[in-house]
């Protein structure tokens, strides 16, 4: 019988207690193993382009590069690059900001560990997962925007949960186009 492939999992936060307790879940899931750890955003970035991990959990206040910036340096470069904000932070420009940078999931650090290691199987499968908390906040801080009624249609599926295939086939686009409105977002 085949294995599953390890799922690899970068730490980035500058709380080294709640990495080690990141690391302690991740690690004792099968299936999973976490790569690196750092508590610094421009050290973040340059250990991406070395490991290469599968999903990054990633807080928002960092030294050197915040969240954010480090996520969009990343994604630069590696445009398909999995990231799970992990914070404190639960405002809605907060959450609007880590999205719009490309990260997939944003999670509080309350999060639960079935919530955690489910969200990172879901981001790696090329999922997205916002709690229902987080959607109602995103979705009041975009209707603050002009958006276009197939980025409202897209936002909509994207509060669902719907991976980016199932919004394409929504949509009836292809799955790139799909991939480019969430960036632009």
């Amino acid at each position: 019988m085949k294995a599953k492939p390890v799922i690899s999992v970068m730490l980035v936060d500058d709380h080294p207690a709640l990495r080690k307790g990141l690391a302690a879940l991740v690690q004792s899931e099968p299936g999973m193993a976490v790569v690196f750890e750092t508590g610094d955003g421009r050290e973040a970035v340059e250990q991406f382009r070395k490991v290469r991990p599968d999903v990054v959990l990633m807080d928002l206040r960092l030294p050197g590069l915040s969240g954010v910036e480090a996520i969009m340096e990343i994604r630069k470069e590696f445009p398909d690059a999995r990231f799970i904000v992990v914070t404190t932070y639960e405002t809605d420009e907060d959450i609007y900001r880590a999205i719009h940078a490309g990260a997939q999931s944003y999670l509080l650090k309350d999060s639960s560990g079935d919530e955690i290691l489910k969200t990172i199987r879901t981001v790696h499968a090329g999922g997205v997962h916002l709690p229902e908390k987080m959607a109602k906040r995103l979705s009041e801080r975009l209707k603050r925007e002009n958006l276009s009624p197939r980025e409202m249609t897209l936002l909509e599926l994207l509060i669902k949960g719907r991976s980016n295939k199932e919004m394409a086939a929504a949509l009836s686009l292809p799955e790139t186009t799909v991939k480019f409105y969430l960036r632009e977002l």
